[in-house]
C-alpha cells in the first residue's frame, strides 16, 4: 500500500491547477515509489486491471470501459477486467434471489 504521501498524488498540478501529462503523474508515481532508484517504482500501467476490474464491478458498461481506457475493441479491454470471485457470485445470485443454492421452480400449468 501506499503510504499517505504517496496517497495525495491525485494527477493534478497544485500550482498551476492543469492536469498533469501521463508522462508527469508517471514520473511522480516512480518518484513516490522507486526504492532502488528512479526507474525501479510503480508504473500507471499496473493500475489499468484493477481500475478497469473496480469499475466494471460497480456497474460501468462495457462502452464505458473502452472510453476510460482508450480501447477500440471490446476484446482488448475485456483482457484488463478481471472481476473478483466475489463479483461474479454477487451477479450470480441474481438468477436466485433469496437463495443461490436452488433454480427457481416452474409450476407444471405453466
Amino acid at each position: 500500500m501506499l503510504d499517505a504521501a504517496a496517497m495525495a498524488l491525485f494527477l493534478w498540478d497544485r500550482y498551476l491547477s492543469a492536469r498533469l501529462s501521463y508522462g508527469q503523474a508517471r514520473a511522480l508515481l516512480d518518484e513516490h515509489t522507486a526504492v532502488r532508484g528512479p526507474g525501479t517504482g510503480w508504473d500507471l500501467h499496473e493500475y489499468r486491471h484493477p481500475s478497469l476490474t473496480h469499475l466494471g464491478e460497480q456497474g460501468a458498461s462495457l462502452l464505458m470501459l473502452m472510453a476510460k481506457s482508450g480501447h477500440k475493441k471490446p476484446e482488448n479491454v475485456r483482457r484488463y477486467f478481471k472481476p473478483s470471485p466475489e463479483a461474479i457470485a454477487e451477479v450470480t445470485s441474481l438468477l436466485a434471489p433469496g437463495d443461490s443454492r436452488r433454480w427457481p421452480t416452474t409450476s407444471a400449468g405453466a
